[in-house]
């Protein structure tokens, strides 16, 4: 397995892979559908792209454009929440001083 700090998020977020996502995800309780692949795959290319993890209303907007879904839907996707699940299986480094949604 990769580095994670104390709290499971990866030091290096260069080190993701779908198989850290898959383990990273067992550690969460959740098993991934393509659905939480849409939203991971998002916010890696989001991070790639920008070079900073993307703000959960960010996330949310992709749900809709892409998916009709509405805010809480990232909620049932990562129900223990965005920062804590969301950004750690999609490997980002914990966020620090972000609005979650």
């Amino acid at each position: 397995m990769v580095a994670t700090d104390s709290e499971g998020y990866l030091i290096n977020p260069d080190d993701w892979t779908d198989q850290v996502a898959e383990e990273l995800a067992g550690r969460e309780g959740i098993a991934l559908t393509d659905e939480h692949w849409r939203v991971l795959r998002f916010m890696r290319t989001y991070l790639e792209d920008r070079q900073v993890a993307p703000d959960a209303r960010h996330v949310i907007k992709h749900l809709a454009q892409t998916a009709g879904a509405d805010r809480n839907r990232l909620f049932e996707l990562f129900p223990y929440g965005y920062v804590q699940q969301a950004c750690k299986i999609a490997g980002m480094r914990r966020p620090r001083a972000w609005s979650t949604g």
